[in-house]
């Protein structure tokens, strides 16, 4: 059972396993009458050949309070796309697929680039960003909710919880990030949270001393969560980076951007599991390593930009305290596994330490090589001021490739 602590600035809504989810969802369709709830889905075409994709569907096929569902669709070609268009005609809500290999997309991405507006790199932030501009262009939602695509413990509680404190009009939450227990098969889960963002932020706190927006990053219970809820004017502001850095990145936008007690974290699940990605140990561009590097570059960009400065000697610095404060916390966590009957490998774990740890140099002289080079998609509202008519060219392209 959840214990009721607040750990910060921002409000913990935690689970106490006393309310049953037919209640809670009886209460969000009293919400959506007066305010539409939808849903963003953003999906590789691979997802739909696994198990995980199809319990989402089953499970959402059985949700009464959402008004329309979104589904970003990468990497599909033309016969793929009619497969999509089949899998998610099980869904029983109004729903619109955007495909974002359409001959159409790909030529509006082009315009976009040409001008300087359109995301530099394919990968989840891409298509999120693409579905927030749909969302932005339908104009139909009060509140609006993402989660990924490969969560193979998906349950229908899952999103109820995580919708449901921005969708109550008795809350003043904007944005809401879910957390959950990261166990996968008897085994302590979540390395790159446990293992990287977790020591870093306690690392830049020794080196640099207090920071605001390190402390609000560190009480988040689980950062690089992938879902979240927000009120729908947002869709409009938010700035998200295009790469691995999407979670901590949208952070960032919320730290600053809201005020603090627009902002909560609630607890979604008692286990959750989904695709894991390789540690990838020979290749910085892929898996757990890419993503590693992309995480601490945005890290250290956002506290450049707040006026700390780096250097390459500040960087083996972090990459030592890190080292030293990472190991410190394995022994927790294998403490942690323990006393709760869970597996810890500590060679594998301390792998991804060192691994980690020489990404951070890699982040650090990336950062100093191209200090200018700014990965955040530009928000809808200036695409919208430099081309006025991108909502209907949005809706029609949507609209067309649906009919293909």
């Amino acid at each position: 059972m959840a214990d009721f602590h607040q750990n910060g600035v921002i409000s913990t809504l935690h689970n106490f396993s006393n309310r049953s989810i037919d209640d809670i969802e009886s209460e969000l369709r009293t919400f959506s009458k007066d305010s539409p709830i939808e849903l963003i889905l953003p999906s590789l075409y691979s997802e739909l050949e696994g198990p995980a994709l199809k319990n989402i569907v089953d499970c959402l096929s059985e949700v009464k309070y959402l008004n329309h569902i979104v589904i970003g669709l990468d990497k599909a070609n033309k016969s793929e796309f009619l497969k999509a268009k089949k899998f998610f005609s099980h869904l029983n809500q109004s729903h619109s697929i955007i495909w974002n290999d359409s001959p159409s997309m790909k030529k509006l991405d082009m315009e976009l680039k040409k001008i300087g507006l359109a995301p530099n790199e394919s990968g989840k932030g891409k298509n999120v960003w693409y579905c927030m501009g749909y969302l932005f262009a339908r104009d139909e939602a009060s509140c609006v909710a993402l989660h990924d695509c490969d969560i193979t413990t998906y349950t229908r509680e899952l999103l109820a919880r995580l919708v449901y404190p921005v969708a109550n009009p008795n809350f003043n939450y904007e944005f809401c990030k879910g957390y959950y227990p990261r166990i996968r098969e008897n085994t302590l889960s979540g390395r790159v949270t446990r293992l990287l963002v977790t020591p870093l932020l306690k690392t830049f706190k020794k080196v640099l001393g207090h920071r605001d927006y390190i402390e609000f990053i560190d009480v988040f219970r689980y950062p690089l969560a992938g879902e979240f809820s927000f009120r729908s004017r947002l869709l409009k502001e938010i700035r998200i980076p295009c790469d691995w850095g999407l979670e901590i990145g949208l952070l960032s936008e919320m730290q600053r951007n809201q005020a603090y007690n627009r902002i909560c974290q609630v607890d979604i699940a008692d286990t959750y599991d989904h695709k894991h990605q390789n540690l990838s140990l020979d290749d910085q561009d892929k898996g757990l390593s890419k993503m590693s590097i992309d995480i601490t570059k945005t890290l250290i960009r956002k506290l450049a930009a707040q006026g700390d400065t780096f250097t390459y000697n500040t960087l083996r610095t972090i990459k030592a305290t890190y080292y030293r404060t990472a190991l410190d916390l394995l022994e927790i966590y294998h403490n942690d596994a323990k006393i709760n009957g869970l597996e810890l490998n500590i060679n594998e774990e301390e792998i991804a330490i060192e691994l980690f740890s020489n990404n951070i140099i890699t982040a650090g002289q990336q950062f100093l090589d191209n200090p200018n080079q700014n990965p955040l998609i530009t928000n809808w509202n200036r695409v919208q001021t430099a081309v006025p008519e991108i909502k209907d060219k949005l809706l029609s392209i949507v609209d067309s490739d649906s009919k293909a």
